[in-house]
């Protein structure tokens, strides 16, 4: 069974490859911060607004793709409460990790598997990461590092990179971390076969 990935995450499509899940990439294109405003605005948690982002990927892709099993995925970070998205710049990028600085957070990461454009199966992981207490020099020379491309795309640490080097304490799934909860999704794959 091939599934098709509708995220452009090179992450989330390298944890499906190396479970060897036959997968192709079709991007959904949602406005994520469209979608984000709206749900805050009616007062959703990021748990909701990571389930939602992922089924509205999911069906979005599966409404072109009849009878295929289509996968969605969304990632966020819940400090206190509040929504932490990915940054559009590196002020924002500085900002986020002085706020993260010292401090535990979650991250939620939420799958949905749609077929014929309605959601068929999700699961949300939660883990919780407690970062080290750094200098601010510490924070930019560890931003230097990162390119653009990787930091607005995947947010301001990847974990299976240098970002690991940021924490105290990780409890959690480490692919749920990085964006793709593979046993969970497996465990579902296999049922359907």
């Amino acid at each position: 069974m091939k599934i098709i990935l509708a995220s452009k995450s090179a992450v989330r499509k390298k944890i499906l490859d190396q479970n060897n899940i036959k997968n192709e990439v079709i991007g959904s294109n949602v406005n994520e911060d469209e979608v984000k405003v709206s749900l805050l605005a009616e007062g959703a948690n990021p748990m909701l607004i990571s389930k939602n982002l992922a089924e509205l990927k999911a069906n979005k892709v599966s409404s072109k793709a009849p009878d295929r099993i289509v996968l969605g995925a969304d990632s966020v970070i819940d400090y206190n409460g509040e929504l932490i998205s990915k940054p559009k710049n590196r002020d924002e990028a500085l900002n986020i990790l002085k706020k993260l600085n010292g401090n535990n957070h979650n991250l939620i990461s939420s799958v949905c598997i749609s077929k014929n454009a309605s959601m068929i199966w999700n699961y949300t992981d939660t883990s919780s990461l407690t970062m080290k207490k750094l200098e601010e020099s510490k924070l930019k020379s560890y931003l230097d590092k990162i390119k653009d491309e990787i930091l607005f795309a995947y947010g301001v640490y990847q974990i299976e990179a240098d970002g690991r080097s940021l924490f105290s304490k990780i409890e959690g799934d480490e692919n749920s971390i990085m964006g793709l909860p593979v046993k969970k999704i497996k465990e579902y794959l296999d049922n359907l076969k």
